[in-house]
Order: structure tokens, then C-alpha cells, then sequence
């Protein structure tokens, strides 16, 4: 199950174990050669040739001992909020001769870190073969909103990284509508959906909590060398009136987009792959503004645009932005 082109749900969908959500590993049977928690890291593993520390050889990622007994390992992984799983990335980076030969995964919903002995664990991904040094992304057709996941591994070895696709699940019921939120923010459950383009760093990391740590942690197309501009489609976590509107170019000086302007619709049909021709024709959110470097840009949307459920960005003609803030109230 080794891919060369990553299925969708790695790009439409937001990493349910970023540390970053409050995604935790609060368990692991074993992790004597590398520490649990660098299963969830969000940064790419790397390999340090030479670099060894007091147990052996330093690796990024989860690595149990060599097992001298019958059983096998397993680590579990507190998800930064509730979500409908829609697929895994198992990564065995830098793993040659140290990596499980088979895996599965385990989900299930708990009120607790590490879930008691009257958890009810499901099994999410049945036991398949892993190969060394390789993404595994492996689709998961569960409906349930999952707080927990088990990464099981037979019988040890190292785990560069676990990657949990999926969809945020809010009890929006219980919301009050008049309050203020940022509709567009991962922990509301905002995703990026598709972008022309990005290749200095994922649509996704717009809508992450907080402000922009660096230059990589935003979304930024390469230079472009042909007519036309740069482009984004975000769903929003719940349909709502947008009444103020953030972007922020935080560390972006020489490559911030000369310009930026929305659109915004509220989709009633169609597929996500459609919504690029779709969007073509949804009505403007905020007209072309001008932008400025590593700065934060306070916008009010065009008057009367009504409930949206999804917004296009339109920078032109290309470059990167840190954060994009829809702050409004979400519709019934």
C-alpha cells in the first residue's frame, strides 16, 4: 500500500494527530531506542548519520527494542479532537532493518489519556505487510467520530511517523450562535480542500492555531512564469456570515503575494473536485487588496455576501500567506 502519489484524504482532510490540535501519544509498551512522542511530530523524519545517544543509534520517530519474547508492541495516540478517520499515512522513513513487518490500528473513544481496560477498541485497519523506508497511506471507510487510535506493530521495530487523516467532529447543536469564532480554523474544523500549487508549503497550515512559527509554516507557491495567479479553495468548519476577515504574511518579506482577494459560496452541490470550475463563479467576498510584508491585514468582507460554506483565495500573481482568519458566526 505504498503510494508514489499521496490519495487525496492527505490533502482534504486535517491531521487529527497534530501535536499542534493537542494530539498527544500518551502511551507506548515499548520505546527504548526512540521516544513515542516523535510518532506525531509534524515536521518530515530526517536521518543524522553518526548521531547515537545513550541506548544506540538516534532515529526519528517510535522505536521499541528488539522483542526477545511472544506479544508485540503498540503505542496509542490521543487525537487533538474528535474526528471521522478517512485515512493513515504510516511512515517508515529511515527504517531499513529495524522496521515492523506488519501493522494494524485500533481506534476507539475514551474520556481518559491512555483509555482503561473497559475501552472498546475497534479495528479501524486490518493487519497488512509494511515495507522499510516508505509512506504506507492506507484509506479508512470508519464513520465514527474516533478519539484514540492504537498503532499496533508486529512484533517491534520503529515507526517514523503516523499521520491520521480525517474530519473534525463538533457538537455544533450545542453552539451558540452569537458567538464569535474563526470559522475557517483547523480546531473548528476549517480544512484545506485543493491549491494550484504548493510548493513551499501546504494549503493546510493556513488554517493552524496560532500565528505562523517560520516561513515554511504558511502556504507558499513556487514563482510563477506565466500569466495568470495562484489560487485556493478552503471549506469552512460550519457555514456562517463572515464579518471580518485576517491575513497575515508573518515572515513572508520577499515573497509575500502583491495582492489578495476572496470569493465565497455556499455549496449546495457537486463534489470536492468540482469546486474549482464551480468556484469560477462565486461571488466576491473581498475585493482585490493590496498586501505587505510580514504584516497582519485587517479586511471587512464586501456587504451582503450572506452564508458561505466554502472560500476561494485568489493571490496574485503568486506567493505565500502565514494565516487567512474568517471571524463571523456560523448559520442555522
Amino acid at each position: 500500500m505504498s503510494d508514489t502519489v499521496p490519495p487525496a484524504f492527505t490533502r482534504n482532510c486535517i491531521n487529527l494527530a497534530n501535536p499542534r490540535l493537542g494530539a498527544k501519544v500518551t502511551f507506548a509498551s515499548d520505546d527504548f531506542f526512540a521516544d513515542k512522542a516523535r510518532l506525531i511530530d509534524p515536521a518530515d523524519a530526517v536521518f543524522i548519520p553518526g548521531k547515537y545517544d545513550e541506548n544506540g543509534k538516534w532515529m526519528d520517530g517510535w522505536e521499541s527494542r528488539r522483542k526477545r519474547g511472544t506479544g508485540y508492541d503498540h503505542a496509542v495516540i490521543r487525537l487533538g479532537a474528535p474526528g471521522t478517520i478517512k485515512g493513515f499515512d504510516i511512515d517508515t522513513s529511515h527504517f531499513t532493518g529495524n522496521f515492523p513487518p506488519a501493522t494494524s490500528i485500533d481506534a476507539c473513544i475514551s474520556n481518559e489519556d491512555v483509555p482503561g481496560s473497559g475501552a472498546v477498541w475497534t479495528e479501524v485497519v486490518a493487519s497488512m505487510s509494511l515495507k522499510g523506508n516508505s509512506h504506507h497511506h492506507v484509506a479508512c471507510e470508519s464513520k465514527t467520530p474516533w478519539t484514540h487510535i492504537r498503532l499496533n506493530i508486529y512484533p517491534d521495530g520503529g515507526v517514523a511517523r503516523l499521520r491520521v487523516y480525517g474530519l473534525m467532529h463538533k457538537d455544533w447543536a450545542g453552539f451558540d450562535a452569537d458567538t464569535r469564532i474563526d470559522l475557517l480554523a483547523m480546531e473548528n474544523g476549517g480544512r484545506g480542500i485543493v491549491a494550484n500549487d504548493e510548493h513551499f508549503g501546504a494549503l493546510s497550515n493556513i488554517t493552524l492555531p496560532g500565528k505562523g512559527l517560520n516561513m515554511g509554516d504558511g502556504w507558499e507557491t513556487r514563482r510563477r512564469r506565466e500569466p495568470g495567479n495562484d489560487w485556493a479553495i478552503l471549506a469552512l468548519g460550519h457555514a456562517g456570515i463572515i464579518e471580518d476577515i485576517i491575513v497575515d504574511t508573518a515572515f513572508f518579506k520577499g515573497n509575500y503575494p502583491g495582492q489578495i482577494s476572496l470569493q465565497g459560496a455556499l455549496v449546495a452541490g457537486g463534489t470536492e473536485d468540482s469546486l474549482p470550475v464551480q468556484s469560477q463563479f462565486w461571488h466576491e467576498l473581498l475585493d482585490r487588496q493590496p498586501l505587505k510584508a510580514d504584516a497582519e491585514h485587517h479586511f471587512r468582507p464586501v456587504a451582503g455576501t450572506g452564508t458561505i460554506s466554502h472560500v476561494r483565495i485568489n493571490i496574485y500573481p503568486d506567493g505565500g500567506i502565514s494565516r487567512l482568519r474568517l471571524l463571523g458566526k456560523i448559520s442555522r
